[in-house]
């Protein structure tokens, strides 16, 4: 399998998605990651504030905020190459550098039952032949 590790701009908490107002690319990114997890795709990824030990430690990140600065972040390493500079991968571009259908980029929903909280019963969810 692939490793791919994705170095993040300086960010307030290690996903960027927290405060009063959430960047939607920051949101995708993290939605999409969380469920490559759910498949066993792990992906590794630091930021600048949290983890400014990793960008001192990886050589190509090194050499490159040496070079051209913090505004090259974020950077995706896949396999120890820089793949993408600038910005975050799109979903179709996450799935070619990690080599993984699309399907693995999407929540699966778990079927079962489904609870009625003003009652505290469960109650079958109405599929054909019945829940879990």
């Amino acid at each position: 399998m692939k490793k791919m590790i994705i170095f993040d701009p300086a960010m307030c908490c290690p996903t960027g998605v927290c405060g009063p107002s959430v960047d939607p690319e920051l949101l995708r990114v993290s939605t999409v990651l969380n469920n490559l997890k759910s498949k066993g795709v792990i992906v590794e990824r630091f930021n600048l504030t949290s983890s400014p030990q990793a960008f001192v430690d990886n050589k190509v990140i090194n050499e490159l905020l040496n070079t051209e600065g913090v505004d090259i972040l974020p950077v995706v390493l896949v396999d120890g190459e820089v793949v993408k500079t600038k910005a975050y991968p799109t979903n179709e571009e996450f799935c070619t550098m990690l080599d993984i259908p699309e399907s693995y980029l999407k929540a699966e929903a778990k079927i079962g039952k489904i609870i009625d909280l003003n009652k505290g019963k469960s109650k079958d969810c109405g599929c054909k032949g019945g829940c879990c």
